[in-house]
């Protein structure tokens, strides 16, 4: 971390404990909110660069290309399946530097050029840096993406795609935890020598309606997240079309899951940085990444309230397979003369092909609004 990097994230904590030590103890989701996401020293917002080697995570368009191709074809069938419109809208959302853009519309434009011409690429990105890199990485592309941020968009779009990749596993959430047949809501506080800790009080309205909705019932001791920003996702997702899909690769679990497996008996929420876990979540907010996983029956449930039928939920390795992957494979292959550039194409499509690879560990979520 630079000393300009150091000064942002120290600003910030400086900043949580002020507002902590004037209005008290704040709920999580606000914190992690700030953490990930303030305008000057927020983990997302910084010029930085998160992902790939030299950062705290990798995702797999940025593992490999693979990705964006085998989802390009799955794009293509679905642009047919919308009746072969005049335009189709991809709408990504957490866009990163643009890694799967990139390798989507290089595909459509090399291997569909119908499907490429009407294709109108959107990108929903927070990061400056990120935007930044984006707009460099997709200059061939200039006259098909655009961006703009999901809220803006003002009247819903006919055949269109709305599409993101761990996006929702960083949205900010509540935390709940069980004390003796009763939920109890973790907040955020300081010890007396002003470090963060946990704090526990009664649940706010919003998270006490929610559980009671889903017949939350918690063991003593246990901890569960309550996203309720993913549900407000979902709901933006099925206003902004009028017909598509809306497509979640992200990594997670059905309730029954979440609640019932031992490993995630004190919740999901962990953190990262420089790709190793991190011991103390509430130290020096702004520095590491906050994720947690994701809770499918909740988009599943949401999403059929407003109009979103489950076409499928499997895993990412599983889906790709299934989409062609092990075609798309042969065709990049085949265009590589550089023997130390296949090598490596190589080894990186094994993580997302393999059921012992990355993929494996994440699911896509497929939903249709008719």
């Amino acid at each position: 971390m630079t000393a300009s990097e150091d000064s942002h994230t120290s600003g910030l904590a400086d900043r949580l404990r002020a507002r902590i030590k004037r209005d008290g103890p704040i709920p999580f989701s606000e914190w992690m909110e700030a953490a990930l996401y303030d305008p000057v020293a927020g983990y997302y917002s910084r010029d930085r660069k998160p992902q790939g080697r030299a950062g705290d995570y990798r995702t797999a368009p940025e593992i490999s290309p693979l990705f964006g191709a085998v989802f390009a074809q799955y794009f293509m069938k679905s642009y047919f399946d919308f009746g072969a419109p005049d335009e189709m809208t991809i709408f990504e959302v957490g866009a990163g530097a643009g890694d799967c853009a990139h390798a989507v519309l290089t595909e459509l434009q090399r291997e569909f050029p119908k499907v490429f011409s009407a294709t109108r690429y959107l990108i929903d990105e927070v990061n400056p840096a990120a935007r930044s890199q984006s707009l460099s990485k997709l200059a061939p592309f200039k006259d098909t993406i655009q961006f703009r941020a999901l809220g803006e968009v003002e009247q819903p779009v006919r055949h269109a795609i709305i599409f993101s990749n761990e996006l929702l596993d960083a949205f900010p959430v509540h935390r709940v935890i069980g004390r003796h047949d009763k939920l109890h809501e973790l907040y955020v506080g300081l010890s007396d020598d002003g470090n963060f800790i946990w704090v526990e009080a009664g649940p706010s309205r919003e998270v006490a309606e929610y559980c009671a909705r889903i017949q939350l019932e918690l063991r003593d001791n246990q901890v569960f997240e309550v996203n309720l920003a993913a549900e407000q996702f979902i709901a933006r997702a099925a206003a902004a079309i009028v017909d598509g899909l809306v497509i979640t690769v992200d990594y997670g679990g059905d309730r029954e899951e979440l609640l019932n497996d031992p490993n995630r008996f004190g919740g999901t929420l962990r953190g990262f940085h420089r790709h190793r876990f991190v011991d103390d979540l509430l130290a020096h907010p702004g520095e590491h990444d906050l994720t947690t996983s994701v809770d499918w029956t909740q988009l599943e449930t949401k999403g059929a309230q407003l109009g979103l039928e489950t076409l499928r939920l499997q895993r990412l390795d599983q889906f790709l397979l299934i989409e062609g992957a092990t075609e798309a494979f042969g065709d990049v292959t085949r265009r590589m003369a550089d023997p130390v550039e296949f090598l490596n194409f190589n080894a990186a499509a094994r993580e997302l092909l393999l059921p012992t690879g990355m993929a494996a560990h994440f699911q896509v979520l497929v939903q249709r609004k008719r």
